[in-house]
């Protein structure tokens, strides 16, 4: 299933994503994990240092790459060239699965170590560099997730953790359907419902499950407020942690030392996590993939790519766990 960490600046949703990835880890689920925000704090939240961090293959970097192997034998689809972030799959499209190796894996992805032997494969974007500015957009570089989300086949108990880009910069895109829950993190004041507010409102036709996660929550006053404010969307809430504060010094103790009421929260977006997948529509999720491809095309992308883009869609396709068995691999 794939699952999104989404919220304002600040708001701690880095931070909630890397215990919700760690708690994944420590009970052995297949797992990837991807820093999709444009100020890149994932992989230090995982545990790496600032060199480390720095070190992490940037998947925009990757994007020819990532467009060629994901072509396969796709008749509809001329060159990879002519791929845009929003193309969808087709019969003769390889597509990824979670656990599994493959040329994508091998050119963006690092295993990263946690502890008590358990680890996570992590991609990022990459960071928005110096020569970037003035030039290029960070949804550029995001659109080697989308692409990659719209080619990934994932099935029961098997994980991918976005960490995504603050605000409702979201929406630049059909991102935002990729999903099967959405989680929020909303501090309890007026700027921290604010974006909740946006995605409330922007999501609203297209079925994405949302549910808000109360940060830094500190009393009944809080708590009530982010009730008022959110309503029945409020999932769980999450106050001070010891544990928290020593990893954001870079000395995080043994996760199994977490608390027991943070542990049990995690547990609680789990459960959400795999009930809203349970209810995932193959067909809906398809054609969301494909509406939002018509749109990107007419608007910018027949123009850039000199081609028809529409001719990519094969009207037959359907995206489901069907199609991890059929898909042609690399000799």
């Amino acid at each position: 299933m794939k699952i999104a960490f989404v919220g304002k600046g600040g708001s701690g949703k880095t931070t909630l994503s890397s215990l919700f990835i760690r708690h994944l880890a420590a009970d052995g689920a297949p797992l990837i994990a991807v820093d999709a925000d444009i100020n890149q704090h994932l992989g230090a939240a995982l545990g790496l240092d600032d060199e480390e961090a720095a070190a992490l293959p940037a998947m925009g970097a990757q994007l020819p790459l990532i467009k060629d192997y994901l072509r396969g034998g796709n008749p509809r689809i001329t060159s990879a060239a002519t791929m845009i972030k929003t193309t969808p799959p087709g019969e003769g499209s390889r597509l990824l699965r979670v656990d599994e190796e493959n040329p994508v894996y091998a050119a963006c992805a690092r295993t990263v170590p946690l502890d008590d032997g358990t680890s996570v494969r992590l991609m990022a974007t990459g960071p928005f560099t110096e020569s970037d500015l003035g030039v290029a957009c960070y949804h550029s570089k995001v659109g080697a997730v989308e692409l990659c989300l719209n080619h990934l086949v994932d099935g029961p108990g098997e994980y991918v953790v976005v960490d995504m880009t603050a605000g409702s910069d979201s929406f630049a895109s059909g991102m935002f359907t990729r999903f099967d829950m959405t989680f929020l993190v909303a501090e309890p004041t007026r700027k921290g419902v604010s974006v909740y507010r946006q995605y409330k409102e922007y999501t609203q036709d297209f079925g994405v499950s949302l549910k808000v996660v109360g940060n830094k929550v500190q009393g009944a006053d809080d708590l009530d407020f982010l009730r008022a404010e959110v309503g029945d969307d409020l999932l769980v809430t999450v106050g001070h942690s010891d544990w928290v504060r020593a990893m954001e010094k870079g000395r995080p103790p043994r996760f199994g030392l977490l608390e027991e009421s943070n542990r049990a929260a995690l547990r609680t977006l789990r459960e959400a996590a795999d009930g809203a997948y349970e209810r995932r529509d193959w067909q809906r999720y398809t054609r969301q993939m494909v509406h939002f491809h018509l749109k990107n095309a007419e608007s910018w992308g027949n123009a850039k790519t000199g081609a028809d883009l529409a001719a990519q869609v094969d009207p037959s396709f359907v995206l489901d766990e069907r199609q991890a068995a059929t898909t042609p691999q690399p000799a």
